[in-house]
């Protein structure tokens, strides 16, 4: 299990985890939530290893940049 302070570029591929926290201002949040991508949001990550963060969200796919990633704080379930 994962601290509270866990940020989405550090989960492993094939891990499920929910949104708890996205940080940073207004437009960050509005780009997120246009993909699907909102607090509450249950996601699991494809890819990881080097680039963006590639996740599963409400049955589509979606890449986001590491800066991106790291403001979206996460637990696993």
């Amino acid at each position: 299990m994962y601290s509270s302070d866990t940020n989405l570029s550090q989960i492993k591929p094939g891990i499920p985890a929910r949104i708890m926290e996205i940080g940073g201002g207004h437009g960050i949040r509005q780009k997120l939530n246009l993909r699907g991508i909102s607090e509450g949001s249950i996601v699991r990550v494809i890819s990881n290893s080097s680039g963006p963060v590639t996740i599963e969200v409400d049955r589509n796919t979606v890449s986001i940049g590491r800066g991106m990633a790291r403001k979206i704080r996460v637990v696993t379930v």
